[in-house]
C-alpha cells in the first residue's frame, strides 16, 4: 500500500517510516520543511510539503494514498486544548478525504481515554464520547467519521520513551531544571502507563495491518510506574532533591502541567497484544531515565 504518513520526521513517527517499508508499504511522509524532506528521501520514502494547520496540503496528500495513518499532533502542551482541537480539524479533513472507500485512516489519542473514572485502568473496549478531557476531540472527531462509513481506528498512546525524550516526563525535566528541584504531588502513588517508541512503532504497522472500523490500540508496555519512582530516578540524574507538592501549592508549581502531574494515567494494553500479536521488547521508563545523559539535559536545558 501507499501510506500517508502525517509526523513523518518527528519522534514516533521517524520510527513508523522504517516498519512500514519493511512491511512492503509505500510511504508518502508530511513534512514542512527542507531538512524533513532530506530525511524522508533518506530514509527511503516520498516527500510531501505541507503542515497540520494547511488542510489543503493534508486532503492532498490523503487523496494520493491507499491508507493514512496520523501520528503528527502540536507538542505545545501550554496550548494543550487549542491544539487538541486543531487535532479534530486535521481528523476530519482526512477522513473526509478517506469518504467513500475502504482506505484505512489510523488516528492517535492518549489512553486516558479508555478510563471513566479516575484511576480507572484504560482499557481498548472504553470511550466516553462526552469526555470533557481536551484529547478526546481526536476520537471524537474518529466517532463522527466512523459514522459516516471511513474506516477508522485508533492507537491510543501512554508515555512513549527512549534515552533521549519520555512523552510529558521531558518537560517536566525542563520544568525540574528551571525550579532546581524534583517535585511530585503528594506521595506520589499516581502512576502513569509507558512504552518504547521502538515498540510503539511497530504497533503503528500492525493496527495498519489488521485495520477494521472502530478498532482501539493501547499501545502500552507497562500499565503503571509510579510518579515518585520516576521523580526519584530523574532526581539523582540532575542532582536535584526530590521533593513532595500538596494542596493549593500543586497549581503554583506546575503551572500547565498541574492537569497531570497527580493523574492516575493506567492502562491496559491485554486486548490489543492479543488481537494483533503484539509483545513489548524495548527497556522500560525507568531504564530509560537511568540511561539519560542528563549533563546533556541540563547543557540544553
Amino acid at each position: 500500500m501507499r501510506v500517508f504518513l502525517t509526523g513523518a520526521t518527528g519522534f514516533i513517527g521517524s520510527r513508523v517510516v522504517p516498519e512500514l517499508l519493511k512491511a512492503g508499504h509505500d510511504v508518502l511522509g508530511l513534512t514542512r520543511s527542507d531538512a524533513g524532506a532530506q530525511a524522508l528521501q533518506a530514509a527511503g520514502a516520498d516527500v510531501h510539503r505541507g503542515t497540520l494547520e494547511d488542510l489543503d496540503s493534508l486532503r492532498a496528500g490523503a487523496a494520493q494514498a491507499d491508507a493514512v495513518l496520523h501520528t503528527a499532533f502540536d507538542h505545545d502542551f501550554a496550548n494543550f486544548v487549542a491544539n487538541c482541537e486543531k487535532d479534530r480539524r486535521v481528523i476530519t479533513a482526512l477522513g473526509e478525504t478517506l469518504k467513500g472507500s475502504d482506505r484505512p485512516l489510523i488516528i492517535t489519542s492518549g489512553v486516558g481515554m479508555g478510563a471513566l473514572q479516575p484511576g480507572q485502568v484504560a482499557t481498548e473496549e472504553v470511550f466516553d464520547t462526552q469526555s470533557h478531557h481536551p484529547r478526546a476531540a481526536s476520537e471524537q472527531a474518529g466517532e463522527a467519521l466512523l459514522q459516516q462509513g471511513v474506516n477508522v481506528s485508533v492507537v491510543r498512546l501512554p508515555q512513549v520513551h527512549d534515552t533521549q525524550k519520555q512523552g510529558l516526563i521531558t518537560p517536566y525535566i525542563a520544568q525540574c531544571l528551571a525550579q532546581g528541584q524534583v517535585a511530585y504531588v503528594g506521595e506520589g502513588g499516581n502512576r502513569w502507563s509507558a512504552a518504547h517508541v521502538g515498540d510503539v512503532a511497530r504497533l503503528y504497522a500492525l493496527a495498519l495491518a489488521h485495520a477494521q472500523p472502530g478498532l482501539r490500540h493501547n499501545a502500552v508496555a507497562e500499565e503503571g510506574v509510579s510518579m515518585r519512582a520516576m521523580a526519584e530516578v530523574i532526581g539523582a540524574g540532575l542532582g536535584l532533591p526530590v521533593v513532595s507538592v500538596r494542596g493549593e501549592a500543586i497549581a503554583a508549581h506546575f503551572g500547565w502541567m498541574a492537569m497531570f502531574a497527580d493523574a492516575d494515567m493506567i492502562a491496559s494494553s491485554a486486548i490489543t497484544c492479543a488481537r494483533l500479536g503484539w509483545t513489548p521488547t524495548g527497556p522500560t521508563i525507568l531504564e530509560d531515565l537511568r540511561a539519560m545523559d542528563y549533563t546533556q539535559v541540563a547543557a540544553h536545558g
